[in-house]
């Protein structure tokens, strides 16, 4: 089980990912969530660092799709600008979500990895699908009363899983 909750790498931010690193692993494909991972989770759009480090990851050579476990609406404004494949409502840790954006991406489970900041969703679901996981520090900021309640069991997870995990393999 410690296996499955285990990211392959964790980094402070999205910002400091190392794009080389994914790239010497083959990864052409980039599953990403939004809430706390890219924005705070009551913030609607992205501050122009983030878009501009997002819209730039196609120039790198990698396929991005945003898949977020919030609603439609949520998905949809914080888009508007960047235009992104994206899925909303993606009940993650379930797999459906990363098939059907591996899909939309044309990409497979070799190639592909899974950027977010929750363990029980972002995590969990990736190395259930063998995919390469990227676990980042949440953005702070107001959080959804549920996300509230599971990082208080992350906490004591994350000593565990992430002794030796900070920063790049």
């Amino acid at each position: 089980m410690v296996n499955l909750l285990t990211p392959d790498l964790y980094v402070e931010s999205v910002l400091k990912l190392n794009l080389e690193k994914l790239k010497q692993k083959n990864i052409k494909g980039l599953i990403i969530d939004i809430d706390n991972t890219l924005v705070s989770w009551e913030i609607k759009y992205a501050s122009e660092k983030t878009k501009e480090w997002l819209l730039n990851l196609e120039k790198e050579g990698f396929k991005v799709c945003l898949v977020s476990n919030n609603t439609e609406d949520r998905v949809v404004t914080f888009n508007e600008e960047l235009k992104l494949p994206a899925i909303h409502r993606a009940s993650k840790p379930r797999v459906g979500a990363f098939k059907r954006a591996m899909e939309v991406m044309g990409t497979k489970i070799e190639n592909t990895a899974v950027i977010g900041d929750q363990i029980f969703t972002d995590v969990l679901g990736g190395n259930r699908m063998r995919l390469f996981t990227v676990l980042v520090v949440p953005i702070e900021g107001k959080e959804f009363w549920w996300t509230t309640f599971v990082r208080k069991i992350e906490r004591h997870v994350l000593r565990v899983v992430l002794k030796d995990h900070r920063g790049d393999k």
